[in-house]
């Protein structure tokens, strides 16, 4: 018996495109590979980019082609599933119980999160809704008084 395949769609999201599921997945579920060619990491350096998946210090996989649907899946610091590497291979499960119509996420690694995403600013769900810390007003000096004397 083979691992059951899942529906999702690819919609518009605040960050861009993501990946939902269309039907409820259970947790610890085979979701998706992560597909594409194998580069070294190297050509990666050399193109430059989105979409490319570190296997180890030599190699990545280019998840740029549009065939692989698991390059739609955002990063969060809350996610519904974890990237799991077997080989030169990497696929998607979940890590808890997705519903229909969620986004399907996971964490992209500490590398790529404080290289690239929290320099932005963490957009996903978990970080949007924690409550934004006011800015504290500087204290002006006091300014001198000025009298004139006539």
């Amino acid at each position: 018996m083979g691992q059951r395949t899942f529906r999702y769609a690819i919609k518009r999201t605040r960050t861009g495109l993501g990946l939902f599921a269309l039907e409820p997945i259970p947790k610890g579920k085979r979701i998706i590979e992560y597909t594409g060619p194998i580069v070294s990491n190297k050509e990666v350096d050399r193109r430059g980019g989105k979409y490319f998946f570190g296997l180890n210090t030599r190699w990545s996989i280019d998840g740029s082609p549009r065939s692989n649907i698991a390059r739609y899946i955002n990063h969060s610091c809350g996610p519904n599933a974890d990237a799991l590497q077997s080989g030169r291979r990497v696929w998607i499960w979940s890590r808890r119980k997705i519903k229909a119509g969620e986004e399907i996420t996971y964490h992209y690694g500490k590398e790529y999160f404080e290289g690239v995403i929290e320099p932005m600013g963490c957009k996903c769900d978990k970080c949007d809704a924690k409550p934004k810390r006011a800015k504290r007003k500087r204290k002006q000096p006091a300014k001198e008084k000025i009298t004139s004397r006539r």
